[in-house]
């Protein structure tokens, strides 16, 4: 099969994740979890073209090592890849979801205190020899830039040069998680910020930086996964305890700050919160209001007297705490 696909459904499969990717969808989870499906239905030597009840039951039964929630992604997966079968003309299973996983995952929201202390840490990280593949100089400013945004980390570090424009004050994120390109304006403090770290950046030891990226490596490249290491370092300095893998406090965790502290700065103010919603998605990047809306219930509980005025029963309306990863 091209692409890789193996199985009997190999074609399929690639003709699937063509259509989405078409629709504007990046598909790069479900693209991986299909590809695992096309293993499993190599390795058993499926023969029916469509998927079976027996094939969907084995690839639902939940591993040892993994939450409910990726379970549940990859029934998902294969649930839309059988209706897609289905609509061919293809008589496939469709397996039915189990119940949604609820989490209790809560975001840590870094104080002043704490943000102050990163910053400094940031500042002060020290190479211990010399490392041309190190994410260490971008740090301060890419930390300070993700306080002051809400960035994710992934579209931070998928800007490139022309997309930070520090004339005008504004960012352009391009590589988004939900494939909309969106404005984000920026502050005075923040342009001052950046254009010092681009003075520095002028003074790489290798001269011209390679790839065009803003945040970059000694050697020029773009940064990759050594950021999340000098992050941790970061908050050893700052004296910031980690609790542990998958639990934080985390890189991405300087968003969420940044919408809690920002819906709190506009309740001080006195903008209506609900009103002041659909600002913050649109800075944020969220494809809806539901997502944003997790944060409101977030400042209430942290700043109750900021939002006194707001009828707290209006609050269940609102979803209570749920896996924030996805926003």
């Amino acid at each position: 099969m091209n692409n890789g696909h193996r199985s009997i459904y190999g074609l399929h499969i690639k003709q699937f994740i063509e259509m989405k990717r078409s629709l504007g969808y990046k598909y790069q989870t479900g693209a991986i979890i299909l590809n695992q499906i096309d293993t499993l239905a190599a390795e058993r030597v499926e023969i029916s073209l469509g998927i079976t009840k027996e094939f969907a039951e084995v690839w639902g039964k939940k591993k040892f090592y993994e939450s409910d929630s990726y379970q549940y992604s990859r029934i998902g997966f294969l649930a839309q890849f059988s209706s897609y079968l289905d609509d061919l003309g293809i008589q496939s299973y469709i397996p039915k979801l189990p119940p949604f996983p609820q989490s209790t995952f809560i975001p840590y929201i870094y104080s002043q205190k704490e943000i102050k202390a990163l910053f400094k840490a940031s500042d002060e990280l020290m190479l211990s020899c010399v490392q041309m593949d190190s994410c260490i100089f971008c740090m301060p400013a890419l930390i300070r830039l993700l306080y002051s945004t809400g960035l994710r980390i992934g579209e931070a570090l998928a800007m490139k040069m022309e997309d930070v424009n520090l004339d005008e004050n504004y960012l352009r994120v391009r590589d988004s998680k939900n494939g909309k390109e969106r404005i984000i304006p920026i502050s005075d403090s923040l342009a001052s910020v950046c254009k010092e770290y681009v003075r520095y950046l002028g003074q790489l030891p290798l001269g011209k930086r390679k790839s065009g990226y803003f945040f970059v490596k000694l050697d020029g490249n773009k940064c990759g996964q050594s950021v999340w290491s000098w992050f941790r370092k970061c908050l050893d300095k700052a004296a910031i305890p980690y609790i542990g893998r998958w639990q934080g406090p985390r890189i991405h965790d300087l968003r969420h700050t940044f919408a809690v502290t920002s819906l709190a700065n506009m309740a001080e103010s006195g903008i209506d919160l609900y009103a002041s919603l659909p600002i913050l998605s649109n800075y944020l990047g969220h494809q809806s209001l539901k997502a944003t809306e997790h944060y409101v219930r977030l400042t209430a509980n942290m700043y109750p007297n900021l939002i006194k005025d707001v009828d707290m029963i209006c609050l269940d309306v609102f979803p209570k705490f749920r896996n924030y990863e996805a926003d």
